[in-house]
């Protein structure tokens, strides 16, 4: 089926199911820890070995000797292999560094050996015992902000330049120019990266933890010089992603590399302390920002420079993204400066570019807005744009930006909020509030997936699409039972085996949008299918509660299908009125309560509010979660969470749970979640949006304008801990 025009009203409209709170399908199975995660497949395999990794210790140069023979004379221990055993494994165009094979040392953790034995214990004290000489290269840097000073007078080719920026900037009455910062950062999902390889008669079986079946499918044929129907992946259950699980990661590799040396299968987990410098991080960056106004409030005149690291060939942080189409103003200069350092993998994490950018680019209008001496909000409102601020004849599909703004005010109490910085006490507690808008594009991807009518009446849906927590199970068999008119409870899904057809999978907050709409495109396909069945025209057919109706008559879906399934396959592919016409987009407002204690600056988020634009609403239980996971993560991003680097051995120190803090329970207190009513013909026939993403866009910079608001300090070096601002805490009254 191919999406080539705006959608029209059609059988997903009823609303019968979907757009309907409903409960995970999946949550018995996690709850009661049945839910088989990848390490824990222990019945898919026989046989299964122990493959624990030795890693790099130092972050760039040269492998010169390793010695195993005491870890291949360990207890348990089956077999060594090293780097130095191979030549390097071709990589995806998907990942910037090599995974395993060759000498050369990229990053710090870069995986260099994995020990297999019989128990993990066994393979891991193994491990230990692998001796490595290297030939380091101390020349290299590691500071951003020294990089970034080096580099200031390096020409740069404009990501984007609109009217003259310059002179605009320069001749603007009301002007603002400041810098920020912000930390790496680590997914730190629960489940760590893991998978367990078998090889047999020539076919590589991977069950793993993995976001994009297809890219990793793929990307493991290139490294094994395989056809791809050579390579399974099966990946159903995955205990969060965030994007350090859209690509092939290190425990793949090993684990497929040990089983192809044992002949056994093999499991291989990725140590917590290794996943940050093993895996991917959300890439530091230091951002200038540049705004004029005319002296009613209107921006003439945006600039976005941002600097951000990546290892050779990489990207980093784009964190201009979200500047490019969030506010209006005529002249407009985005400039991306991705330095080459040796530190491990900066890539995708939750809402990438959007998210960094934001935090940098909310705190600006914030103190634009200050500068002005309007609200915040109606700043906002003011510099609202229906059409893409860079190219006028691009529309946005559909922008309901100022509607979150004003409901989110009025929700929160905004009108009652402490007008002047550091002017409102609860005892020893100065009470600060905050907002931001919030911006995330929703792109949407081919996507496919397979259907059956089973000879009871139950329905089957088979798709490579993976869920990560996000409710991928439950909305897709929300959309087949819509299609089909049967319950929900009648409809079983099959997710995450390379064998289904091919889906957008999870990733880019175009998951739930693409996938359901295969799940449409072969729902349709299979009505019509029921429709030759009965000699019917599909557009007559009305399928509800189990049954079909057609020309005034009715018969049970049961037994239509005979004595073996009838089946359809379709996918949904977009055609490019889409992106050539119009911006899709996501909108958001968040608006934050702190506390800062007036003697210790410890920083308390009291309440959060916001409120989603993001077309239709598939399940607003589901779309909830996702939207106030967003939001935890976002309080962590703003006060706690770093990726310190070892600047002079070009690690992050901060690798584990202990040193990496992230929010738990006690740091969360109430979080309101409102969603407009609304849905975009433009985006997929079921007329919805992405919301995963957007739920982080923008709430770190909303917590950290409450914390101005509460203390009169604005602090713009993310996390705002208190040794950034304590110090300069008004005196206790």
């Amino acid at each position: 089926m191919r999406f080539d025009q705006p959608a029209d009203p059609n059988v997903a409209d009823q609303g019968k199911v979907l757009g309907r709170p409903r409960t995970r399908i999946d949550g018995p199975l996690k709850t009661t820890g049945t839910a088989p995660y990848a390490y824990e497949r222990h019945d898919v395999a026989p046989g299964q070995l122990v493959g624990y990794p030795v890693v790099s210790a130092i972050a760039k140069g040269r492998i010169t000797a390793m010695d195993t023979r005491a870890a291949k004379n360990a207890p348990g221990v089956v077999a060594v292999v090293t780097t130095l055993d191979m030549e390097r494994l071709p990589k995806a165009k998907m990942n910037v560094v090599y995974l395993f094979g060759g000498r050369e040392i990229q990053h710090y953790h870069q995986a260099i050996a994995v020990v297999v034995a019989e128990t993990f214990e066994q393979a891991r004290a193994a491990a230990a015992l692998v001796r490595t000489d290297y030939d380091e290269d101390r020349g290299a840097s590691y500071d951003l902000a020294e990089q970034r000073q080096a580099h200031l007078d390096d020409q740069v080719e404009p990501a984007s330049r609109v009217g003259d920026f310059e002179r605009a900037f320069a001749d603007a009455p009301v002007k603002l120019d400041a810098t920020y910062s912000t930390p790496g950062q680590c997914h730190a999902q629960m489940e760590p990266h893991a998978s367990i390889a078998e090889w047999k008669d020539g076919t590589l079986t991977l069950w793993t933890a993995n976001q994009m079946v297809e890219w990793s499918r793929q990307a493991l044929a290139k490294a094994f010089d395989l056809p791809p129907e050579k390579v399974r992946l099966d990946s159903p259950y995955i205990g969060g992603g965030f994007g350090v699980k859209l690509f092939l990661r290190a425990d793949a590799i090993l684990a497929a590399v040990a089983a192809r040396e044992t002949g056994r299968p093999v499991k291989v987990a990725l140590p917590r302390p290794m996943i940050a410098n093993n895996a991917t991080h959300r890439g530091l960056t230091i951002q200038r920002i540049r705004i004029g106004t005319d002296r009613d409030g209107r921006i003439t005149a945006i600039g976005h420079d941002n600097t951000t690291n990546t290892p050779p060939g990489g990207g980093g942080e784009e964190a201009t993204i979200p500047t490019e189409h969030f506010y209006a103003g005529a002249n407009r200069l985005l400039v991306h400066r991705p330095l080459e350092m040796h530190l491990p993998e900066s890539n995708a994490m939750r809402a990438p570019g959007d998210t960094a950018g934001q935090m940098a680019l909310e705190i600006a209008m914030d103190e634009m807005a200050e500068r002005l001496d309007m609200d915040p909000v109606a700043f906002r409102v003011l510099n609202d744009t229906q059409v893409d601020p860079g190219k006028p004849e691009r529309r946005f599909s559909e922008r309901h930006f100022v509607e979150c703004l004003r409901r989110g005010a009025d929700e929160f109490g905004w009108s009652h909020r402490n007008r002047r910085p550091g002017d409102r006490r609860d005892g020893v507690w100065l009470i600060g509030h905050g907002m931001a808008g919030a911006y995330r594009g929703a792109p949407a991807q081919a996507s496919g997936a397979r259907v059956a009518l089973r000879p009871d009446g139950s329905v089957r849906v088979d798709t490579d699409m993976t869920d990560i927590g996000t409710g991928s199970y439950t909305i897709i068999a929300q959309t087949a039972a819509e299609m089909l008119g049967v319950s929900v409870d009648a409809v079983e899904v099959g997710l995450g085996d390379s064998d289904s057809p091919v889906s957008a999978g999870s990733g880019g907050q175009w998951g739930a949008a693409s996938a359901t709409a295969g799940v449409y495109a072969a729902c349709v396909a299979l009505r019509e299918r029921i429709a030759e069945r009965l000699g019917a025209d599909a557009a007559s057919l009305e399928l509800v509660d189990g049954q079909v109706r057609h020309g005034g008559e009715t018969r049970p879906l049961a037994g239509l299908a005979g004595d073996r399934d009838l089946v359809a396959e379709d996918k949904i592919e977009f055609g490019d009125f889409r992106d050539k016409d119009y911006v899709l987009a996501t909108f958001g407002a968040h608006f934050v309560e702190v506390g800062v204690h007036a003697y210790t600056g410890e920083i308390r988020v009291r309440r959060q509010l916001a409120v989603c634009d993001a077309g239709r609403i598939l399940n607003p239980i589901t779309a909830r979660s996702q939207v106030i996971g967003g939001m935890t993560m976002g309080v962590g991003a703003a006060l706690m969470e770093e990726l310190k680097v070892d600047t002079r051995r070009g690690f992050f120190a901060t690798h584990d749970l202990a040193s990496y803090e992230v929010p738990v329970h006690a740091d969360i207190a109430e979080q309101t979640v409102i969603f407009l009513e609304g849905e975009d013909p433009y985006s997929t026939p079921l007329k919805a949006k992405g919301v995963g993403e957007l739920g982080i866009c923008g709430v770190s910079a909303a917590v950290a304008n409450a914390v101005y608001n509460a203390t009169g300090v604005r602090v713009r070096d993310y996390p705002i801990t208190l040794d950034k601002f304590l110090d300069q805490l008004p005196l206790p009254a």
